[in-house]
């Protein structure tokens, strides 16, 4: 038995509409950023542009991911595709891995050949306007991913956050070279930035682990077992073995529910059925809950490695 509280179809709709977007945004910012990079020949600009090359290729997948996701289960996947949410994330993770990588090398590559600037306030220019939309953007994307449930409009919402704060980053760097002369602050702030972006990387690529590997959210766990014990307790059931996984969209609770041997079996999958649908509406997040009947007086014999502990209950 099974009971399910999903996405609904507005739900389904606004993350379609968050991720065209944040494709869209992401190819304007790509743009802008190549032009300030060439107008300047600035090195802190040209690790920002080359993380949003990153981003565009990221978001993307991304997108491709969150449209797999939302497919229904079948033959193929009797689970449905959800859990490639966790793939998108460390994918996004590698990637700005990546660019972080390359950004450091770029930086100390032009530092050693000569450090040459030109037009560098209008490029501060641009590179100040793309910070102040990425950050709306970013926060757009956070809150429609958590309102909708979305682990991969969350990830993306954090990696343009993510790039809005190497924009603005920059931008500091080429003030302190436009107030200073100290040609050396550009490369600086780009090394800097891109220390700021493998810490990003190792949070996506650490929250990718833990869905793949089936590492419980302690908040997330904590939650569900209160949620459990508090509709046990209303309805007068007992339950043990309570385990959960949760599928970037979804998390699947899975239980034994006890029942006196003599309880008819209509009965007792009523009140079950009844124990589903109350703790699916508890839970703010969307839970799929799935039960097993068994006999209460069986239990000792069925499980006696619990023995002890159900007695001690």
């Amino acid at each position: 038995m099974n009971g399910l509280k999903g996405p609904s179809a507005s739900e389904i709709r606004d993350r379609s509409l968050a991720m065209k977007l944040s494709l869209v945004v992401g190819l304007f910012m790509l743009a802008g950023k190549v032009t300030a990079y060439h107008l300047t020949g600035s090195a802190a600009i040209l690790s920002d542009a080359a993380e949003s090359v990153i981003h565009v290729v990221a978001v993307a997948f991304a997108a491709f991911s969150l449209w797999l996701s939302q497919k229904p289960a079948g033959a193929r996947s009797p689970y449905g595709y959800e859990r490639i949410t966790f793939f998108s994330a460390g994918f996004e993770g590698g990637m700005i891995f990546i660019a972080a990588i390359w950004i450091i090398a770029a930086a100390i590559d032009k530092w050693r050949a000569g450090l040459q600037f030109e037009q560098l306030g209008l490029g501060t220019l641009i590179t100040f306007g793309a910070s102040l939309i990425n950050l709306a953007l970013g926060w757009y994307l956070v809150r429609t991913g958590e309102r909708t449930q979305s682990l991969i409009l969350v990830a993306n919402g954090k990696h343009v956050l993510t790039d809005s704060w190497t924009s603005f980053g920059v931008v500091a760097g080429l003030l302190l070279v436009l107030i200073t002369g100290w040609r050396p602050f550009d490369p600086l702030i780009a090394i800097a930035v891109a220390l700021n972006i493998i810490w990003s990387a190792f949070v996506l690529i650490r929250t990718s682990v833990r869905g793949l590997l089936d590492l419980p959210d302690p908040d997330r766990a904590a939650r569900v077992a209160a949620a459990v014990d508090h509709t046990a307790g209303e309805l007068g059931i007992d339950y043990h073995r309570l385990r959960f996984r949760d599928t970037g969209q979804h998390v699947i609770v899975s239980l034994h529910l006890l029942f006196p041997k003599a309880t008819p079996i209509g009965d007792a999958h009523e009140l079950a059925t009844q124990f589903e649908e109350l703790l699916a509406d508890r839970l703010d997040f969307a839970v799929e809950v799935e039960s097993h009947l068994e006999s209460i007086e069986d239990h000792p014999v069925r499980h006696p490695e619990e023995a002890q502990g159900w007695a001690e209950r």
